[in-house]
């Protein structure tokens, strides 16, 4: 029978249906006896009742969220149906923090039936199936809860989702079939996972990745590569916990938490699905160390890209980039520096100089023992690159004036575009620093690429910075929509064939013009973007020199990834007189002072 908080909601809907226009059709409340938790998860990713309101829906109290915007409890109905599609847990939404459930009540429900969409229906991700505007009562406490259900590389399979170049939502699951269908099958129950690997460090916001397929593209330093848009690692899943921040542990890529970390299966909007653990399994350290690069010999260039992540004066982290790149990096010939702010960082003030900012951190790196490296930029116009707000990043070139030097030639500002010429045969800059094409629609609200002339051993060498528009905005990989939608890719290829057209137009000058292009791409190295950067044997990523399974740069989501790169000219490639390597230091580690691996390049010029 209803109870009365119960009767009391059917009441007010029955009077607010009333109230309105004649033709409105009133919808009974549907009841306990014919609804349960299964029955409104159903076998697609919308409940069949959403919208409506339900009267006395039972289950045990799972897990209690008392943090954060989406406060509330899960419940699962201990007496499943005999469908592998339908969910037996569900969210109840309180919108602040639960008072007078525990984990283990036995509990009646009743509200409306919701399909909440985290991050909102723009995003594209899949809605979460809530009970809101509650009402409860507990039948009975310590009850056990319900068994939780062991994702595991036996369970999750291998294709990632059906394909209908559009919504999943109205798709009936099929939870033995694709990964997307089998995790949606367990949303809101209770779930474990054991002794797993961390294929994503603990964030700043206490959440880690692990994956269930150990073997699926593993690399030797424990993660798992992301290396085609049709391997979507399915092993991945994220995982936070319903204790205090505090005990979270810091967790580095190859870590393990071994033992049971179990409790309600989520889905939020930054990762999609996610264990949120009421049980946290134990760290074991995994032993992974930073790398370090070897260093240049007396004939090699090295040219390396290292993205600082907004760096500006009031942060702390100076030394420790200092150390990095003396260090780690072996003290570079030439770095391409992203994410350079001006002096003030944030402050939205007008300020666009970043000489403080520089001066900082050259001296650090002589502090560390490095050389007294000079440096290159052109200031861009306030708040036209992007980025934080007010904060004005732009490419930077610190280079060694005791190996290199740099060819200066006047004129280059944050509008007028550099040029390619012709100097007693070879191919040279009209500026020298100079921005490629800043007033080009593919560069609106984004880094302008940053082109300098430099000698080597008597060699011209022509360096073109980039840092091409970010990926924020695409749908994820978990999106309703499937495949997802990549909208930020139209405006990196615009920049990939800008700068494509630039590198042709220095090597129509001199076919056997040396021609560095490098940064932080925001691509991988299988992307079209990379494709049109390349073009028809302009340029070549040489981060494909590397074995699969140690290229990438950037951990996202679980999936090791290559988002910066060096690419090279023809020469350069076909002298084989070049290495590569992608120095390890950040992307794996919880405590890293940037998002970002350096790429360092060395070759015979």
């Amino acid at each position: 029978m209803p109870s009365k908080s119960s009767a009391r909601l059917a009441a007010l809907t029955v009077a607010a249906v009333c109230s309105a226009a004649s033709t409105v059709v009133l919808t009974s409340p549907a009841h306990a006896e014919t609804v349960r938790i299964h029955d409104l998860q159903g076998d697609t990713r919308i409940s069949p009742y959403a919208g409506e309101q339900v009267t006395d829906v039972t289950g045990i109290v799972t897990g209690i969220r008392t943090y954060g915007s989406s406060r509330g409890f899960w419940i699962q109905d201990p007496a499943p149906d005999a469908d592998p599609a339908t969910s037996e847990g569900v969210f109840v939404f309180t919108g602040s923090t639960p008072k007078g459930v525990a984990v283990g009540d036995a509990v009646t429900v009743s509200g409306t039936v919701s399909e909440y969409v985290p991050g909102g229906t723009s995003s594209g991700n899949q809605s979460l199936t809530e009970i809101t505007r509650p009402t409860f009562t507990v039948v009975s406490g310590g009850n056990e809860v319900p068994a939780a259900v062991t994702i595991d590389e036996r369970s999750v399979p291998d294709a990632y989702t059906a394909s209908p170049n559009g919504s999943v939502n109205a798709l009936p699951l099929r939870p033995a079939e694709y990964a997307l269908d089998h995790y949606e099958s367990l949303e809101g129950m209770n779930v474990r996972v054991s002794d797993t690997r961390v294929v994503g460090a603990t964030d700043p916001y206490t959440e880690l990745w692990v994956t269930v397929k150990p073997d699926e593209h593993r690399n030797h330093r424990g993660g798992t590569v992301y290396g085609s848009y049709d391997a979507q690692n399915t092993g991945r899943l994220q995982i936070q916990s319903l204790g205090r921040a505090a005990d979270f542990p810091d967790a580095n890529v190859g870590d393990t938490l071994a033992g049971t970390t179990s409790g309600p299966l989520d889905y939020n909007q930054y990762g999609g699905y996610t264990l949120v653990a009421t049980e946290l399994g134990t760290l074991q350290d995994g032993g992974l160390r930073r790398e370090t690069t070897r260093e240049q010999r007396a004939g090699e260039l090295a040219v390396a890209t290292y993205n600082v992540e907004n760096l500006d004066p009031s942060d702390d982290t100076f030394a420790a980039h200092a150390a990095a790149i003396v260090n780690n990096l072996q003290s570079p010939d030439i770095v391409s520096l992203e994410e350079i702010q001006d002096n003030n960082g944030a402050t939205d003030d007008g300020t666009v100089a970043a000489d403080r900012t520089m001066a900082a951190l050259i001296d650090a790196i002589e502090t560390a023992g490095g050389p007294r490296y000079d440096w290159r930029s052109v200031d861009p116009a306030d708040k036209a690159d992007g980025g934080q707000p007010g904060g004005n990043i732009r490419q930077v070139f610190l280079f060694n004036p005791d190996r290199v030097s740099f060819t200066d030639r006047a004129g280059g500002d944050a509008t007028t575009p550099v040029d390619v010429t012709k100097v007693r045969g070879k191919a040279a800059l009209t500026l020298s620093p100079g921005r490629v094409d800043p007033a080009s629609a593919a560069f609106d609200n984004s880094r302008k690429p940053l082109a300098g002339e430099f000698v080597f051993r008597g060699r011209t060498v022509i360096v073109i910075a980039n840092h091409f528009a970010s990926k924020g905005g695409d749908q994820g990989l978990t999106s309703q929509y499937q495949p997802p939608s990549r909208g930020s890719e139209e405006q990196r290829h615009l920049q990939a064939r800008a700068v494509h057209d630039f590198t042709a137009k220095i090597l129509k000058a001199q076919k056997n013009a040396d021609v560095v292009v490098l940064g932080d791409i925001n691509d991988f190295e299988f992307s079209t973007t990379t494709d049109l950067l390349e073009g028809d044997g302009t340029l070549w990523s040489a981060i494909k020199s590397l074995p699969k399974s140690e290229r990438y740069s950037y951990v996202y989501q679980g999936n090791s990834q290559a988002l910066d790169q060096i690419l090279i000219s023809p020469s350069i490639r076909r002298s084989h007189a070049f290495s590569y390597d992608s120095v390890h230091l950040n992307a794996e580690f919880h405590d890293q002072i940037s998002d970002h691996d350096p790429q360092v390049l060395r070759f015979r010029p």
